[in-house]
């Protein structure tokens, strides 16, 4: 396996980050000849997160770890986890490049996440056919009351995004990333290796969804993004987060959905979803096309010379980095996707596949 190095930001997580550690001290194929390496980066820490890691190693409690703790204080503006993030990916990057490994890998996840114990070699094995390793994302059973309306909207969620890969299936499907496959790609659970990412600049250092940002530079750099069904955590389902928009958010849109009853989770109608999709296939079989038809696509698609040179094919190392680039051009067009209550979306989901197969 190609040596491994966790990268993880931490913000007043005292009570949970020593469970992270534990569960990363537990991955399989690591003892104290062969360790795990791990970065903690704590950021604006007030609850004594810093002082609870090094108890932690000082007890000989994790002694599968090569741990580099990072505490900073970063004021103003930049006091946010995408500049944590940041820091700890280049720490990790840095630690390779000074030991002179060129085929590390950069793994990041959460202060709050739970990792199985084959968690760093699913990662590694699925890296071998891919780019990049998205993890599933799994509600820790822990963190959650016993509340079975709570878990069946999870499991209709859940139905729902399953849903828009089968059209995905049906209409434009990644040889790279096949069935069976999830849909998350978040830092909870995100590995690539440190070549590719210092190749793309990094994880941009934005508030909320540096994860996204950084999988979006890589994929228009032509990344072939895995969602492998054997690489998952188990997230926290906690409702009070560190980050607007992050995890905690949408648990607490789930957990007002239920406790309000009347009031529906909504998501994007089925119908938004395929119009997206087959765009994409328009894009990825004009990649295949003479350079002139090509361009005659792009102008069909509503993109002009200035997108044209934006997307600059001639740079372009696959389908993958055209599509991408292109799409992100028409996505900044687009109008607002339409919403609907999860019930008719997924029921609107169910029938075009089934009209689909009726065809087939």
């Amino acid at each position: 396996m190609p040596p491994a190095i966790v990268c993880v930001p931490a913000r007043d997580e005292a009570e949970r980050l020593p469970r992270l550690l534990r569960s990363l001290d537990g991955q399989a194929g690591f003892s104290p000849e062969e360790r795990l390496r791990v970065v903690v980066v704590a950021n604006n820490c007030s609850d004594g997160t810093a002082d609870i890691v090094r108890a932690l190693e000082a007890s000989g409690a994790i002694p599968n770890l090569d741990l580099r703790l990072i505490e900073v204080q970063v004021a103003g503006a930049a006091a946010h986890v995408g500049t944590a993030r940041r820091m700890a990916l280049e720490a990790g990057a840095d630690w390779f490049a000074a030991d002179g490994i060129r085929d590390g890998i950069l793994l990041t996840t959460d202060a709050d996440v739970r990792p199985p114990a084959g968690w760093v070699a699913a990662n590694l094995r699925a890296l071998a056919e891919a780019d990049v390793v998205g993890g599933r994302l799994v509600i820790d059973a822990e963190d959650e009351a016993a509340d079975p309306l709570l878990a069946d909207l999870h499991l209709r969620i859940e139905r729902y995004w399953a849903g828009v890969r089968t059209l995905e299936d049906i209409f434009d499907p990644p040889p790279h990333d096949p069935s069976p496959r999830h849909g998350d790609h978040t830092a909870a659970s995100l590995s690539v290796s440190a070549t590719l990412y210092r190749a793309v600049g990094g994880l941009p250092a934005i508030p909320c969804g540096e994860d996204n940002a950084l999988v979006g530079r890589l994929q228009q750099a032509g990344a072939r993004v895995r969602h492998c069904p054997a690489v998952y955590v188990d997230v926290s389902g906690r409702r009070q987060g560190r980050v607007t928009g992050g995890m905690a958010t949408e648990m607490n849109r789930r957990a007002e959905a239920v406790r309000a009853g009347a009031s529906p989770y909504r998501l994007p109608t089925a119908g938004h979803w395929q119009a997206l999709i087959l765009r994409r296939a328009r894009l990825r079989r004009a990649w295949t096309l003479t350079e002139a038809a090509r361009d005659a696509v792009l102008a069909e698609l509503g993109l002009g010379p200035e997108d044209r040179a934006a997307i600059a094919p001639e740079t372009c190392p696959n389908d993958i980095a055209f599509v991408e680039r292109a799409n992100l051009r028409l996505e900044a067009r687009d109008a607002p996707a339409p919403f609907v209550d999860l019930d008719a979306a997924l029921s609107d989901l169910d029938a075009i596949a089934r009209l689909h197969r009726a065809a087939a």
